[in-house]
């Protein structure tokens, strides 16, 4: 079991970096609204599966009603996440926020 719980930490932590690592490294306000929302919701995922295994290494009615409660919250930012990141994309548009074009200089 704590090989799996350890994978899934793993996978997450993966997830988690190529997250930051697209953030830093697109060029747009866009752009890196992809990343944000897309591998951070997968790494919250792996990560709170791993959460929720561990948490049942000794299975009374508390552990499984924890775990459920975690997958719960998985299952709220699976809804959320997309709906803020498209909230926040049609703030920038609104706002005159121009996406960046190839030959535009990065900031």
């Amino acid at each position: 079991m704590d090989i799996i719980v350890t994978l899934f930490l793993l996978i997450g932590l993966f997830f988690f970096t190529g997250g930051a690592v697209g953030i830093l490294r697109f060029p747009d306000f866009y752009s890196r609204l992809h990343p944000a929302g897309k591998l951070d919701t997968v790494g919250l995922l792996s990560a709170m599966i791993a959460l929720a295994l561990f948490n049942l290494h000794h299975i009374t009615l508390g552990t499984v009603l924890t775990s459920i409660k975690i997958l719960l919250i998985v299952v709220f930012v699976f809804l959320a996440s997309p709906t803020a990141t498209h909230a926040i994309v049609d703030a920038g548009v609104r706002a005159g926020l121009a996406p960046w074009t190839k030959g535009q200089e990065r900031r």
